[in-house]
């Protein structure tokens, strides 16, 4: 992943200086820019392999940069992870509804930071958001036949309802990605189907009590949603 080029967004220098000295310290090319205007123009100039964006910029803020930007042909392929402050929870939602694929919160390390950028990089350059609809997909103990409809743990059949299985199956293609409720319903249902908030919540428990000690490594993000433990 050495040379890969890295947009960085915020409008305090001293975070946008503390993030490009350790990025590039681990062979990131990194651009910065510090408010959302010029972080629009450098994604299409630059065209990066990753994006570092606060939410909180002066003029446009990152919310509406990430809209903007994935409402583009030229820019949607872009991967996005929002930096954001502590107890901005709404916001993080509504990033990772727009496309974002991570957030990380205020205060942080920038040992975290490289790690997250080189997890989400890794992810898509194994394809493993883009799964074929019928090829088998084995997290941990799980494995799961999306033509047979069938779920195994451990190499034992479990049983699952249509809803259960759609959901395994949407985080299942996304290992390590941070879902929101509204998008495993969106997955699930479509996006008219009417239900409350917490609809997915009763979903997902009776999905870990069927996987049994499987069940685990589907974590809950408070205040986000829900991911599939890689």
């Amino acid at each position: 992943m050495k040379d890969r080029k890295v947009l960085v967004v915020d409008d305090e220098e001293d975070i946008l200086e503390l993030i490009s000295f350790n990025l590039g310290r681990e062979g990131f090319q990194v651009t910065c820019a510090a408010t959302g205007e010029e972080a629009l123009k450098k994604a299409v100039s630059l065209s990066p392999d990753i994006m570092l964006l606060d939410i909180m910029l002066p003029g446009i803020d990152g919310l509406e940069v990430a809209k903007r930007l994935k409402a583009d042909r030229a820019t949607r392929h872009i991967p996005i992870v929002m930096l954001t402050a502590k107890g901005e929870e709404s916001d993080i939602v509504k990033g990772l509804e727009l496309g974002a694929e991570d957030y990380i919160t205020k205060p942080f390390s920038p040992k975290v930071v490289n790690a997250r950028l080189r997890a989400v990089l890794r992810r898509i350059s194994n394809g493993k958001e883009v799964k074929p609809e019928d090829a088998v997909l084995s997290i941990k103990e799980i494995t799961i036949h999306p033509g047979r409809h069938e779920v195994l743990v451990n190499n034992k059949p479990v049983k699952l309802t249509f809803t259960e299985f759609s959901i395994l199956m949407y985080l299942a293609r996304r290992p390590g990605w941070v879902l929101t409720r509204a998008q495993l319903i969106d997955a699930v249902r479509g996006k008219d189907y009417a239900v409350t908030d917490r609809s997915i919540d009763v979903q997902i428990v009776g999905l870990r009590r069927s996987l049994g000690p499987a069940g685990k490594y589907i974590e809950t993000v408070r205040g986000v949603g829900y991911r599939l433990k890689e």
